[in-house]
């Protein structure tokens, strides 16, 4: 089975850091995704996707450190979907995200996706096998 997913697109706002009861540094921000393509009537359209990212551990603490609304990443990683059902509620909700195992920083800070000159941008990666995600247990909040 394969489970892999990558994305580029800029932050829609800077990440949030937070931790688990155990330390556990988790981080959070979402992605735009943009798609041009063209409608029956030739006329360019452009649409564009929010993707919720979850990232752990130093990888987490860096991109608090380093990226703010704006700046354009690569994100590598695995699609997690759960389904919970809130107190009081009867529907389960789900909630999709991609869990990220490696956060390539593009451009420059305030270059707005653009790439930074004379650098590769920053690049932090993690050991899927020690992915601390909230399947563990270790998250003290829902999952979104």
């Amino acid at each position: 089975m394969l489970n892999h997913v990558v994305l580029i697109g800029n932050l829609t706002e800077d990440p949030e850091l937070r931790y688990t009861q155990s330390g556990t540094a988790r981080g959070r921000f979402r992605v735009a995704v943009n798609r041009r393509y063209r409608d029956r009537e030739g006329v360019l359209q452009e649409e564009a996707t929010f993707v919720p990212i979850v990232v752990w551990g130093p990888q987490a603490e860096n991109c608090a450190n380093y990226l703010n609304k704006g700046r354009q990443v690569a994100v590598e990683g695995r699609l997690r979907i759960d389904s919970f059902t809130p107190e009081g509620e009867e529907k389960p909700v789900k909630v999709v995200e991609v869990v990220a195992n490696n956060v390539q920083f593009l451009g420059g800070p305030g270059s707005e996706g653009r790439p930074e000159s004379g650098a590769s941008g920053h690049q932090q990666d993690t050991d899927s096998s020690n992915d601390q995600s909230p399947e563990t247990g270790d998250d003290e909040e829902v999952p979104f």
